[in-house]
């Protein structure tokens, strides 16, 4: 039987959850690092200095793609998102860790997504060469009514099934990518770069990117909280292009 309250009504959002749950991140974790090839143990005392007199360095293992030192640091993101943002996620896979809510475990809420109405809808050209535009307003509303009808019908089935007794498992098989979802993402800074180069778009960019809006939304939100942790590899990430090293 489904232990969804009988007033649960369903929610349409067009907007994503990013929150910073934990943290072990900062520049001097780039720094001591780097130095143990050269200063040993001595190294450590990189955590009692202060790291803006070392921002060279930071610099330098940037522009010269010296990667290993910006991996000795971990931050932990509460996402909420569309399925099929996660679905992109997946792709990223080394130097990240997932855990998601699941639907075999839990009833899934009827939270869904709808593109908002700054969400350009209109793909023109070619396969290598497209190019997203503004909607009009009844493609906005063609878009929204389509998505809600869907959405209400899809939940409404597996409402049913759940009621007849159907195991959770079987009974999600029904629902849509448009459905929320959240999750744990645990990363550090040389991965999170990646992720960004490939899922924002950045006028600094040296190397073009043409991210998909939602998983991009989630990006820009991760990078905030990456840049206030971490400001001196956060600018020296974009001094250099914004290409992970």
């Amino acid at each position: 039987m489904s232990d969804t309250p009988a007033d649960l009504k369903p929610a349409f959002r067009s907007d994503v959850t990013v929150e910073l749950v934990k943290h072990s991140a900062a520049d001097s974790d780039v720094l001591w690092a780097a130095r143990v090839s050269t200063a040993g143990e001595q190294s450590l005392d990189e955590l009692q200095k202060d790291p803006e007199r070392s921002k060279g360095l930071i610099n330098y293992l940037m522009r010269d793609r010296h990667g290993s030192p910006f991996e000795h640091n971990s931050m932990t993101f509460f996402i909420s998102a569309p399925i099929f943002v996660f679905r992109e996620f997946m792709r990223h896979r080394v130097g990240w860790s997932y855990n998601e809510e699941s639907g075999r475990y839990r009833e899934l809420q009827p939270v869904f997504y709808v593109p908002g109405a700054d969400r350009k809808l209109v793909q023109e050209g070619r396969p290598g060469k497209y190019v997203f535009v503004e909607g009009t307003e009844l493609q906005h509303k063609t878009a929204n009514a389509a998505m809600e009808e869907a959405y209400l019908q899809a939940y409404a089935k597996y409402q049913e099934m759940l009621a007849a007794g159907v195991a959770r498992e079987v009974a999600r098989a029904v629902l849509p990518v448009g459905l929320y979802s959240s999750m744990y993402a645990t990363c550090n800074a040389r991965s999170l770069m990646h992720f960004l180069g490939l899922r924002t778009q950045h006028e600094l960019a040296t190397v073009p990117s043409f991210p998909q809006r939602e998983i991009e939304m989630v990006g820009e939100k991760m990078e905030e909280h990456w840049a206030k942790l971490m400001p001196l590899t956060y600018a020296a990430f974009n001094k250099n292009g914004r290409v992970a090293p």
